[in-house]
């Protein structure tokens, strides 16, 4: 298993070298959590446009709704066009939707209707790669599909405990899978044909007990390759080489379920939690995935 980890951690960008990344250098001294909107059933899924405006879920309600900005103002963008628990724009600039109810992945039309894009699967949490590919998490099957452009799909890992973020690293060579059951993130090697190799438990997550599990979930990645995931704990920080750097308290007691980097320099933290949605201002800033497009 040892030589697994050294094999997903080489392929992590060379210039991310081993180094001390404490939350002090992410966290803004006297700034806190912001509440953005609240008041909904199950918020999830939160996914930036070219503009910084940060796309979010009501799971139960079978909203998805618009965060401006600038302004905070929240407006629904579709409604009743089933549950969407995961979402993210690809790289034809469409908004793609994982809707586990409904076992289907979608895309998003601007007036807010979907077209299908494969169904049949389990669905928790979707990413899409700048070939057009997507993968996404089937917790209740304990495994992860790949969806590719033309509709095709594939089993391509097999036997986590409870599948349920994902991620990819911005030069896609490296998957990210975070086990809510247990108490490790779950890196893998993508390959040229899409598929995914030495699976190994890299990122291990703090837990309340040495037997609970992170019930980790959403993640993301900043431009030092810092990866955040949203724990029961709060939101774990981890260095460029897996390493922890701590925990960001939860701005609520309620569970949380997602992040993203928002705002026109993607330096404003989104966090889906209970049935809110809160954003923090810091000092690192995100990374942004293909071409994505402003509404």
């Amino acid at each position: 298993m040892r030589h697994l980890a050294v094999a997903i951690l080489a392929l992590l960008p060379s210039a991310l070298v081993a180094q001390d990344m404490p939350l002090s250098d992410v966290l803004i001294k006297g700034q806190g959590w912001e509440l953005v909107g609240d008041g909904y059933t199950f918020t999830d899924g939160p996914a930036v446009d070219a503009a910084g405006n940060v796309y979010f879920t009501d799971v139960k309600e079978q909203l998805v709704l618009k965060i401006d900005h600038a302004s905070k103002q929240i407006t629904k963008f579709s409604e009743g066009q089933g549950g969407t628990s995961g979402l993210m724009f690809g790289p034809d600039g469409r908004l793609y939707g994982s809707q586990y109810s409904n076992r289907r992945i979608v895309a998003f039309q601007d007036d807010g209707k979907v077209d299908v894009i494969a169904d049949d699967l389990g669905a928790n949490d979707l990413v899409v790669a700048s070939n057009g590919n997507i993968y996404c998490t089937d917790t209740p099957g304990h495994q992860v599909w790949l969806i590719r452009p033309g509709g095709e799909k594939q089993v391509v890992a097999k036997g986590i405990s409870a599948p349920n973020g994902i991620i990819l690293w911005p030069h896609e060579g490296t998957l990210v899978v975070s086990d809510s059951a247990g108490q490790n993130l779950i890196a893998f090697r993508v390959e040229e044909d899409g598929s995914l190799t030495y699976g190994a438990p890299v990122y291990q997550c703090r837990v309340r007990d040495k037997d609970a599990p992170s019930k980790g979930d959403g993640m993301t990645i900043d431009s030092a390759g810092r990866l955040y995931v949203t724990t029961d704990l709060g939101l774990q920080m981890f260095d460029s080489t897996a390493r922890i750097s701590g925990v960001i308290a939860k701005p609520a007691k309620a569970f949380t379920t997602n992040v993203v980097f928002g705002g026109p320099e993607l330096d404003t933290l989104y966090l889906t939690c209970g049935g809110a949605i809160y954003r923090r201002t810091t000092q690192a800033t995100g990374l942004r995935y293909g071409k994505v497009k402003s509404n």
